[in-house]
């Protein structure tokens, strides 16, 4: 909300202003609807699933783009949160088992912080930033790639290094996504909400992975 209230005050495009708001309301929603997703997830005691979660990820992103004019969208990008939120709770379960709470409040509110300083920083400064655009989506390709190997691989090392890459990365593309939308280059807010709403979802399980191999 304080992001909002810094919107309307300035002197930034009506239609952005729109894209904004409505981006950052439904990112508010989505973000509760996983949170109680997770718990529903925690509360069955479902297991991780691995590379498993990927195949519905990727069906309900897909769907997501094909609808993203249209209400229908809505719907799929609540389906698309809700199983990512889902997929969570077994995570969330494991570090409160073996971390305790403060190591899940911890990411939190660095998630939070991150959000609210790479956005606002974008919101104050204006910065165009499309020319991070390639690289950014270059670096997430590799990263990704990287972190199946690893799945296999299991390397503790790597898993450090691409926790970092991931948590980099994904700030990079919160930065590039809200200077798009108040540029001008993104005038769709299911396709703006989606992607923060991934990009938050990588700096919280990134600074899991991070606080939880410091505690260890």
């Amino acid at each position: 909300m304080a992001l909002e209230k810094a919107i309307v005050s300035t002197a930034l495009d009506p239609a952005a202003v729109k894209v904004l708001r409505n981006t950052y309301t439904l990112l508010s929603m989505t973000l509760v609807f996983s949170a109680v997703m997770c718990g529903v997830a925690m509360a069955v005691n479902a297991p991780f699933m691995g590379l498993w979660m990927l195949l519905p990820y990727i069906g309900c992103l897909w769907m997501v783009e094909k609808n993203k004019n249209s209400t229908a969208g809505i719907f799929w990008v609540f389906a698309l949160t809700g199983w990512m939120g889902f997929t969570l709770g077994p995570i969330v379960g494991y570090y409160l088992a073996t971390s305790g709470s403060e190591t899940i409040l911890t990411a939190l509110g660095g998630t939070a912080l991150i959000f609210m300083a790479t956005s606002g920083y974008v919101l104050i400064t204006r910065k165009e930033l499309s020319f991070m655009g390639g690289f950014l989506m270059t670096g997430i390709i590799v990263a990704f790639v990287a972190s199946i190997a690893n799945i296999f691989l299991q390397i503790q090392g790597l898993s450090l290094v691409l926790s970092c890459i991931f948590l980099l990365i994904s700030s990079g593309f919160i930065m590039w996504q809200t200077s798009a939308i108040i540029h001008g280059g993104e005038r769709n807010y299911i396709s703006a909400t989606v992607m923060l709403y991934v990009m938050l979802y990588n700096i919280f399980t990134s600074l899991l992975a991070l606080i939880g191999l410091s505690n260890d």
